[in-house]
């Protein structure tokens, strides 16, 4: 891979993040209002993770099996909408007892698998790198660290795009100091719902 494919490939990823946040990245906001940003960093290695094992699944062809099926597709889709409701919908239901915002911190684990099912849970990531990689890979050349370079690559780009989410999660937090706590629960409650409604409405249907 010679250094213009690489920074073709950092400016196409670039262009990529240039987003409004997305499912996951909500989801990183909403835990470092409720817990901070460390915190929050389980959140994020746990969406890393599970790009990771995107990435690996790319790798092996499994890309084509998902793009091409539409039941998997669905299946994926809608239990990854119906993940993210369910915790909006606890936070929103949750009772705030009359309290300021101080809310229970949850464990590490269990942010970590939030952020790991919520990433696993959109079947378009796979079918992305599926379709990224092989376009900056020289054929002449060895794939497997090619493909190491491709996926470390964008595991630390979007490491530090979460953690700047994060951090301007954490930033609102001190705006909401002295809110109830009922009321950063629903507020935290309604960026998971966003984030549902977004994978819900994101078009990943599969090529017929």
């Amino acid at each position: 891979m010679s250094l213009e494919t690489y920074l073709l490939y950092l400016a196409t990823i670039a262009v990529f993040f240039a987003t409004p946040p997305d499912s996951s990245q909500l989801l990183v906001i909403s835990n470092a209002i409720r817990h901070g940003l460390p915190r929050s960093l389980w959140t994020i290695f746990g969406d890393l993770s599970a790009n990771a094992i995107q990435m690996t699944a790319a790798a092996f062809g499994l890309a084509a099996i998902i793009a091409t099926s539409a039941t998997v597709f669905a299946l994926i889709k809608w239990l990854g909408v119906a993940y993210l409701a369910w915790i909006g919908l606890q936070l929103i239901l949750s009772k705030g007892g009359g309290q300021e915002a101080r809310p229970a911190q949850n464990s590490a684990f269990r942010l970590y698998r939030q952020g790991f099912l919520t990433s696993m849970a959109n079947p378009f990531a796979v079918v992305f790198f599926g379709a990224l990689f092989p376009q900056f890979i020289d054929p002449a050349a060895p794939v497997l660290p090619q493909l190491a370079i491709l996926g470390t690559t964008y595991l630390v780009v979007d490491g530090v795009i979460l953690m700047f989410w994060g951090w301007l999660g954490a930033r609102a937090a001190g705006a909401l100091r002295g809110a109830r706590f009922g009321l950063v629960n629903k507020i935290c409650g309604g960026l998971m719902l966003a984030g549902a409604a977004l994978l819900a409405v994101k078009d990943m249907r599969p090529a017929q």
